[in-house]
């Protein structure tokens, strides 16, 4: 199966050149031997398939990433995911999926997860979730932090794709290891504060941030929304898909 794995590499690889997506590693930090937590930002809709690329090239691992369920029903990306063995996520089911990828860290490999759970719209580290804080104590595994910046501007939420050739770099940092010590809160928010100087480390990095544009965060004179504008818009989305299942349930009544 890791020949699927392979081929999805390639093909990015292969698209980042059409795209003239020139990828920019900054740090030093490898990722460990043995089982370890990959914690990615979210800020579109591509970070995995820098991710990905990047550490294959560079460490010679594969990453078994977690990713939402809900993904199956497109048969081509199915196909993938049981191809590139991802664990998948079914929010109902969700311990599952949790007890999988604690045994694919036992044994030794690397799982990789969306720390922040969705995408970040204001492009700033959102609140994390304890997942990986808590896979990681569990395990022994350490956490990875990892940061991808540029990617917003080729497919994000709520903004038109960019896919065509482009020439937009990607910056992705690597941070040092985060041993699995303390307890889940603070282990989360140590995290959090790694994820978030890497973060600004890859901005400084990427260089020019015109003002007003829409993948620029508002703390550098973008056009994104704040921290707190987006987790509005976050919380009003939930709602209403909350009303829509609720639709149907009652549909499904009558």
């Amino acid at each position: 199966m890791d020949l699927t794995y392979r081929l999805a590499a390639l093909i990015s690889r292969a698209y980042a050149f059409f795209g003239g997506h020139k990828s920019i590693r900054i740090g030093t930090h490898k990722v460990p031997k043995g089982g370890a937590i990959l914690a990615i930002n979210h800020t579109s809709y591509v970070d995995f398939l820098y991710v990905g690329v990047e550490v294959k090239r560079t460490d010679k691992r594969i990453i078994r990433f977690m990713a939402k369920i809900e993904l199956r029903e497109n048969p081509i990306i199915r196909f993938i995911m049981w191809g590139c063995k991802v664990i998948p996520v079914d929010r109902s089911l969700g311990h599952d999926a949790y007890l999988a990828a604690v045994e694919r860290l036992r044994d030794g490999e690397l799982v990789g997860v969306y720390a922040e759970a969705t995408v970040s719209r204001s492009f700033e580290i959102k609140a994390l979730k304890t997942g990986a804080a808590r896979m990681s104590l569990e395990s022994g595994a350490p956490i990875i932090p990892a940061i991808v910046w540029g990617s917003q501007r080729i497919a994000t939420k709520g903004q038109p794709k960019a896919l065509g050739r482009t020439r937009t770099p990607v910056v992705l940092a690597v941070g040092p290891a985060i041993r699995p010590e303390g307890d889940m809160e603070s282990l989360t928010l140590r995290l959090h504060d790694e994820m978030t100087t890497l973060l600004h480390q890859a901005q400084e990095a990427y260089g020019s941030h015109p003002a007003d544009e829409f993948w620029v965060p508002a703390r550098m004179g973008g056009g994104a929304p704040t921290l707190e504008e987006a987790d509005a818009l976050d919380l009003a989305e939930e709602d209403e898909k909350d009303r829509i299942r609720a639709d149907l349930r009652n549909k499904k009544r009558h």
